[in-house]
């Protein structure tokens, strides 16, 4: 494998238009599907956001030796497990792939395949646009759950805090305050490291 390009930050970021935008303008990267135990959301696909799975599923491929990393969150709405799931995804020697995921996935990614072989990518924003854009989605859900966007902008305050950001050797950060200008840096960036 050439790269894992690692898209990251905290929930209402960007992260995730980041990511589609990558996409759009690399399509050559091979993206990796992360598996999870959570709802799906309205517009949302198995298969291409996540693979929507069950926790005895997800224990199988852990026995199984396959579970590259996971996490679990206590929600509102109950446990919710992520995991990046070595299925056969990874299968290219001369391939470079983009991801999604949060500073702990890409803390243990990074560890299982080896630092020369991921390039972060951390989208920030200010918290009070962050925490307008959460609300702005969720108001779009058939039921809101506002309980969980708040639990999730706290958690993201521990989460993604400057001692961990320091610990996973982010050093390059994107400010996502203007899309396009984010993402030419980060297209550019991305270029020059394949």
């Amino acid at each position: 494998m050439k790269k894992i390009i690692y898209v990251m930050g905290k929930s209402a970021s960007g992260k995730d238009t980041v990511f589609k935008r990558i996409q759009q303008e690399i399509p050559e990267l091979r993206t990796v599907v992360l598996y999870t135990t959570r709802p799906r959301r309205e517009g949302e696909s198995d298969g291409v956001e996540y693979y929507f799975t069950t926790v005895p599923e997800l224990k199988q491929k852990e026995q199984e030796g396959k579970i590259i990393e996971s996490r679990t969150y206590e929600t509102v709405c109950g446990p919710w497990t992520y995991a990046t799931v070595d299925d056969g995804q990874f299968d290219s020697k001369e391939a470079a792939y983009l991801m999604i995921g949060t500073l702990e996935s890409y803390l243990k990614t990074k560890e299982y395949f080896g630092e020369n072989k991921i390039f972060p990518v951390y989208v920030e924003v200010e918290d009070g646009t962050r925490l307008l854009r959460a609300i702005q989605r969720e108001q779009k859900e058939k039921s809101p759950n506002y309980a969980e966007v708040c639990r999730r902008f706290l958690a993201d305050e521990q989460d993604f805090g400057e001692d961990k950001l320091k610990q996973c050797g982010i050093k390059v950060r994107y400010e996502n305050e203007n899309l396009d200008d984010c993402v030419r840096q980060i297209l550019s960036d991305i270029r020059q490291s394949l």
